[in-house]
């Protein structure tokens, strides 16, 4: 599997999958998920509101992922994952693991090839971007034995320092 990083809006990637750092009620929100709302349109809520009354009525867990649409982005889903908020004392790695590792399954799941990721939980939810970069890479990395369709990742970050953490996670030499 091909990992990289860099610099860029996630919401023109041309990739098969974009993940979307949700939040619980996958009704959009700030950050990226509002990046991605706005850019997918209508169609990407109205898909949300579907799993919402089907699959997760009690909003999406922290960890967990579910995929739809991407209604008008240049993707042909969206895969939305619920970071952990430190403000809200969700300071389990293993719950940030997840939201990577369970993206990837559902990318895969979908059949996606290759998959835009953000640094889930590092923007208003307040996890240091260093630590999201080592729990992304090293959680990308272990799914990679497990991928049957993905075969790309694309770390798609929104600030120069960001993106320094995940480089230096990629290549820690």
């Amino acid at each position: 599997m091909q990992i990289s990083a860099h610099l860029g809006d996630i919401t023109t990637e041309r990739v098969d999958a974009v993940v979307n750092a949700a939040n619980s009620s996958l009704s959009g929100g700030g950050g990226v998920d509002g990046a991605i709302h706005r850019a997918a349109g209508p169609a990407l809520l109205q898909e949300c509101r579907q799993v919402r009354a089907t699959v997760w009525p009690d909003g999406l867990p922290v960890g967990e992922a579910v995929a739809t649409g991407a209604g008008d982005l240049p993707a042909r889903w969206v895969v939305h994952t619920v970071g952990p908020d430190r403000h809200r004392g969700q300071t389990d790695p293993e719950l940030l693991a997840s939201c990577f590792r369970r993206s990837l399954e559902v990318a895969d799941a979908v059949g996606a090839r290759s998959v835009a990721v953000p640094a889930v939980s590092a923007g208003i939810y307040g996890w240091d971007p260093a630590v999201v970069a080592d729990v992304a890479v090293a959680a990308v990395r272990a799914s990679a034995e497990r991928a049957r369709t993905v075969q790309e990742v694309r770390f798609v970050l929104f600030s120069p320092q960001v993106l320094a953490e995940f480089e230096r996670a990629l290549d820690p030499d």
